[in-house]
């Protein structure tokens, strides 16, 4: 209970189990400690290589020391938010909520299917919410007349979509979601044939949209229907046309009603301006766009930005993030609250790490605890305020007038589609604050992140929040190469951040709390793990070809802390692992494949910053593809990793692969050829249990290399690079 017995919409509560995760901290400090003594103590004087290569390994163990310290201090305070919707709806009847503006972005047509963009947009306009409060923006970066006629379709589907939710209170909204798993009701012979028919109509419609999109054109039949379709007869390429916006349902009109007579959200399609002398600016581009398009429509107070393959899960979503913003004591404080990513494809054991679970369940909320959690591009609701630069004051009042909706037209709809394309142009930011001061930052490709450090710098707080249903649900990477690609924009993006003005120890130093730049820096720093975990990967594994020990010995007193930190801290992160829902499996490919990305995503990311900084490399955005051949996706579901491709990313994955191979290989020669045979292996110890380590984690690059004959196998010419590259590193080795 508040003060003067004011009873709050939100509760924070700390998370259970701090106890046992601030001894496990403070006991894997202590062997750091001991580990660090022995280092400096013991450090070889004679061998050039051989001190040398401790150094190296020192200075490497220094690294993840540190990384040890930053995790810690993200994990060290998290909190746990709940609602309560019962007390809104109580304070709040429909007419005094406020809107909610959501933005729905898309931009490739061919990467990113319609008929998925569609689900998402059917998903957000079906919220348990007043429709006539909602209005649902789809920006359209491909400037396809494809999602445009999806949306047109959408559109017609959502007057029997939206009342069939209601009625038969649906979870989840996305159609196809729905479909199919939900069995037909056999108690009810009027419902099962409303049931019937939705889905059918459903089929149809996808029918209709996949046909033509296969043909990749629109038929003249339907592009007579809607005078949207002449605005695609003056587009040259999706990279060069006018700015196209067409309001598909108009929310002020009377008569934009369901069947059942209930009012329909506003649904607005804008293709944004592109010419190829100006340049657009990704994703944070469009949804600046969006925010002053929307400014002239609707102009809801808060903003929900939905990625185009994040469907909604849970009808309730925007209830439980106004229960954040409404409350009368902490409300106006918040800038934007952040739901969890989850996603709808993912195989049990999670072959690609995709999942992130003790990122979403276990370290957002640590920076929670710490000042706020960063936006992560998607499944946000923000405050407009506050994402158009406003900074926060104690004096901030909430502005918004929750009146009954005049749903009388003041200008027509054609009138304010001409008028807000103005503010859609490509030149419209020159020469103002968007982009820097207003709006989503420029100059990222992890726009997201860069965005919440100048909201947190502004004073604004935010919240994470983890409801008992999942808010939003998505697709992850279906192949290998994809998630690499993927952690290399995010790895790349965030040291950018770090190296520029930008850095929360600079930019934020005098409103964002000590504890939540320190957090930030628990990403901002992924690429750099690149040198530290290279190192690791393939100097001790040369050494022991050299003959060159690195470790203490088995038998030595030395050899326990060494052992303490690797047997504790891999028992702790399995069962965190699995506490958050994973399983044992699913772990080992959590780490197999963050060795992956360190030795590939975050090196190239590493390299490309580099680059950057001399001058030499520009800021790319890549999308992350979104469909699979059905062949590359049955080997997904049966947990097959997927090469198929050349890329140097898997070269260096093969060779190093192979070089751990060749020298536990020659080291089991040289226990098995020893004399006394405990001799050897009392003085490796340690590296070879490193080495059998690293081997294990490849199996599947060996079973790619080796014992594949599918189409998903890999390519011959990287095995032959990458057993040329390992040979000769061994060689090297050996002589």
């Amino acid at each position: 209970m508040g003060s003067n017995g004011y009873l709050p919409l939100f509760a924070t509560r700390p998370a259970r189990g701090l106890v046992l995760f601030r001894s496990y901290a403070a006991s894997i400090f202590i062997g750091i400690c001991f580990i660090c003594f022995y280092r400096v103590s013991y450090c070889p004087v004679e061998g050039k290589t051989k001190r040398w290569a401790w150094i190296g390994v020192f200075l490497a163990e220094l690294w993840f020391s540190f990384y040890f310290f930053i995790t810690a201090v993200v994990r060290w305070n998290p909190v746990f938010r709940y609602t309560f919707k019962d007390r809104l709806s109580s304070r709040y009847n429909e007419e005094a909520l406020p809107g909610v503006d959501i933005f729905v972005c898309t931009a490739d047509p061919r990467i990113e299917p319609p008929m998925m963009v569609i689900n998402t947009v059917l998903s957000v306009m079906a919220y348990d919410y007043p429709s006539e409060k909602l209005s649902v923006y789809l920006s359209d970066d491909g400037g396809s007349d494809l999602t445009f006629y999806a949306l047109l379709e959408a559109a017609r589907f959502s007057q029997i979509w939206l009342p069939f939710c209601r009625n038969l209170k649906v979870e989840p909204r996305s159609p196809e979601a729905y479909f199919s798993y939900a069995a037909e009701p056999a108690d009810d012979s009027v419902m099962a044939k409303e049931w019937l028919f939705v889905k059918k109509s459903y089929e149809d419609m996808k029918m209709r949209i996949e046909t033509i999109t296969e043909q990749g054109r629109i038929p003249v039949g339907i592009s007579k229907l809607h005078k949207g379709f002449r605005d695609w007869d003056l587009v040259s390429s999706r990279h060069d046309h006018q700015a196209i916006l067409q309001i598909l349902i108009d929310g002020r009109d009377p008569n934009a009603m369901d069947v059942e007579g209930e009012p329909l959200p506003t649904l607005v399609y804008l293709a944004r301006e592109k010419r190829p002398q100006h340049h657009h600016n990704f994703k944070a581009g469009a949804l600046n766009a969006l925010i002053r398009v929307s400014s002239s429509i609707s102009n809801a107070p808060f903003i929900l930005t939905v990625d185009c393959d994040m469907y909604s899960n849970n009808s309730e979503t925007i209830k439980d993030v106004l229960c954040f913003f409404l409350d009368e004591e902490k409300g106006h404080e918040i800038g934007y609250v952040q739901y969890p990513q989850s996603f709808g494809n993912l195989t049990k054991n999670d072959i690609y790490g995709s999942s992130l679970r003790v990122v979403m369940e276990v370290e957002l909320a640590g920076f929670d605890g710490n000042g706020g959690p960063c936006y992560i591009g998607t499944g946000c609701v923000h405050r407009r305020e506050a994402l158009c630069g406003m900074k926060y004051s104690k004096e901030f009042k909430v502005e918004w007038r929750a009146t009954k909706n005049d749903r009388g037209i003041k200008e027509s709809a054609s009138v304010l589609e001409e008028n807000c394309k103005a503010l859609a142009s490509c030149t419209y930011e020159e020469n103002t604050q968007w982009g820097k001061e207003i709006g989503l930052k420029y100059g990222c490709p992890v726009e997201d992140v860069l965005t919440a450090i100048s909201i947190q710098s502004r004073g604004w707080r935010s919240v994470y929040f983890i409801p008992e249903r999942k808010a939003f649900l998505g697709v992850v990477p279906t192949t290998l190469l994809q998630s690499l690609v993927q952690h290399k924009r995010w790895a790349d993006g965030d040291l950018q951040i770090f190296l520029s003005k930008h850095c929360p120890f600079v930019y934020g130093r005098e409103r964002m709390p000590l504890m939540l730049q320190l957090s930030y820096c628990n990403y901002l720093l992924w690429a750099v793990n690149c040198l530290a975990s290279l190192y690791y990967v393939t100097v001790p594994s040369f050494c022991l070809l050299k003959g060159i020990p690195l470790f203490p010995k088995i038998s030595s007193s030395w050899a326990l802390p060494f052992l303490y930190v690797i047997t504790v801290n891999c028992a702790y992160g399995l069962v965190e692992f699995v506490w958050c829902g994973g399983t044992v499996r699913g772990w080992l490919n959590e780490q197999r494949m963050w060795m992956f990305r360190r030795t590939t995503s975050y090196l190239f990311a590493f390299i490309d910053n580099i680059l950057k900084l001399c001058g030499f490399s520009k800021t790319a955005f890549v999308i992350t593809g979104k469909v699979a051949d059905d062949h590359v996706y049955q080997r997904y579901e049966q947990e097959i990793m997927e090469f198929g491709t050349t890329s140097p990313m898997f070269t260096i994955l093969a060779t190093l692969a192979l070089f751990n191979l060749f020298s536990f290989v020659g080291v089991i020669k040289k226990v098995a050829l020893d004399e006394v045979h405990m001799k050897v292996f009392d003085l490796f110890g340690l590296q070879i249990l490193l080495c059998f380590i690293l081997v294990f984690l490849n199996l599947p690059i060996y079973q790619g290399l080796f014992f594949r004959n599918d189409n998903g196998k890999m390519p011959p010419s990287i095995t032959y690079q990458s057993l040329t590259f390992a040979v000769f590193a061994c060689t090297i080795a050996m002589y």
